[in-house]
């Protein structure tokens, strides 16, 4: 989470930059979006773990909640 942060903050920062170098503000927008992409990266890629750790924890509870087959 805390590379979202960081890609967040540059994103901010270009836009930021874009905002007093007219002559440079569509690479720096451009740069900014990138870093938004990375942070959307990044946000998947941790709830995608966070999702299939969760998913491992409910096949172990049904586990445990089934009775043996005798």
């Amino acid at each position: 989470m805390e590379n979202v942060r960081r890609y967040r903050a540059l994103a901010s920062l270009c836009r930021q930059q874009a905002a007093y170098r007219p002559l440079q503000n569509w690479e720096l927008l451009g740069q900014a979006e990138h870093f938004e992409y990375l942070a959307e990266v990044e946000l998947k890629a941790h709830f995608d773990a966070c999702n299939a750790q969760g998913d491992e924890s409910a096949a172990d509870a049904e586990a445990w909640e089934r009775p043996a087959a005798a």
